[in-house]
This record gives C-alpha cells, sequence and structure tokens, in this order.
C-alpha cells in the first residue's frame, strides 16, 4: 500500500475543510449569538413586534459580519468561501436595514426577516453540498440550512400571523440554528486538533 505525504490514498487534501477548521471559533460565536437571541425573545414575549425585529437586525448584523470574518479569515485560502461571503453580506444589510429604516410597518421588517432566513438558508445548504467532498457528516450545515429556509418561507407566506406566534416562532429558529451552529464549531475545532 502506498502512501503520500499528505496521508493514505483514501484520503485526499479538503482545503475547504481545512481553512473553516482554522476559523471554528467564527461558528462558535455565530450559534452563541442565535441562542442568546432565541433565549432572549422566549424570556421577553411581550416585546412590541418591532423591539424584536431590532433585536432580529442586532443579530442578523453580527451574523453577517462573523460570516466576513469566517470567510476571510486565514492567508491564501485554499478553496473560494463565496458563500460564506454572500450570507455575510446579506446579514449585514438586513441588519443594517433594519437599523436605518426604523419607521417601516412591522409586516415590512417580518417580511424582511423571512427573506433573509430563505436566502441564509440556501446558501447554507450550497455552502454543505460543496463541502460534501471534504467533511464528514454534514448534515448539522444541511439542516441548518434547511431550517433556515422553512423558516424564511413561513414567515414569507404568513406574515401577518400574531405577532406572539411570530415571537416564539423566531425563537425557537433561533436557539435551534444556534445548537445546530455551536455543534458545527465543535466538529471543525476537533478537525483542526486532528489535522
Amino acid at each position: 500500500m502506498q502512501i503520500s505525504a499528505t496521508g493514505p490514498a483514501s484520503h485526499p487534501p479538503r482545503p475547504m475543510l481545512h481553512m473553516l477548521a482554522r476559523s471554528w471559533w467564527v461558528f462558535l460565536l455565530r450559534g452563541i449569538a442565535a441562542i442568546a437571541f432565541g433565549v432572549l425573545a422566549f424570556l421577553w414575549p411581550g416585546l412590541t413586534l418591532v423591539t424584536l425585529v431590532l433585536l432580529y437586525g442586532a443579530f442578523a448584523l453580527m451574523d453577517g459580519v462573523l460570516a466576513l470574518v469566517a470567510a476571510f479569515t486565514g492567508a491564501a485560502r485554499p478553496a473560494p468561501a463565496w458563500w460564506l461571503v454572500v450570507v455575510g453580506l446579506l446579514g449585514i444589510a438586513a441588519g443594517a436595514a433594519t437599523f436605518l429604516w426604523p419607521g417601516l410597518t412591522a409586516v415590512l421588517l417580518v417580511l424582511f426577516i423571512g427573506a433573509w432566513a430563505l436566502a441564509h438558508g440556501i446558501f447554507a445548504i450550497i455552502g454543505a453540498i460543496q463541502l460534501r467532498k471534504e467533511i464528514d457528516n454534514e448534515w448539522t450545515l444541511i439542516l441548518g440550512g434547511v431550517l433556515s429556509v422553512v423558516f424564511g418561507g413561513l414567515v414569507l407566506f404568513a406574515p401577518g400571523t400574531g405577532a406572539l406566534a411570530l415571537v416564539w416562532a423566531i425563537a425557537a429558529y433561533s436557539v435551534v440554528l444556534g445548537i445546530l451552529l455551536v455543534g458545527l464549531s465543535l466538529r471543525l475545532r476537533r478537525h483542526r486538533h486532528d489535522a
């Protein structure tokens, strides 16, 4: 059996996985931010919808910045991370628009949240498909993407649901997404130590 300098022939180099593993802590921070937002929404369900949307805007802005940090962490990246760049820019746009135009009606802000979650989910799924050849059990990233798509679709198709129901839906989505991101970050961290 012949072994190359990079290891056994059955384990080809995985540049995108190595790049993501170097910034595992960014996924951890994104997950913690999502969980914190969801817990706050559960603890204060009586918040007005506009206040909740502004809080969600802050989360989207932070998530976008962290996604960009993950995309650009490390010199001379061996593989493109365009999907993280797109997710980051969308998150920053969603957060910035929420703060720049707070006078928008709550329904328009909710629609904006739904569109952001839908786009976030689509690009997470695309990224997971690209990583499929480099990472084992990429289901956490795919599941997070599917969750975002389902949540975004529900919000877009039923934006006029009761404010309390929407608060609970947003809170539950954020907590589950946060848990999945934390799980992914720990797997990336383990890969980094294994390497």
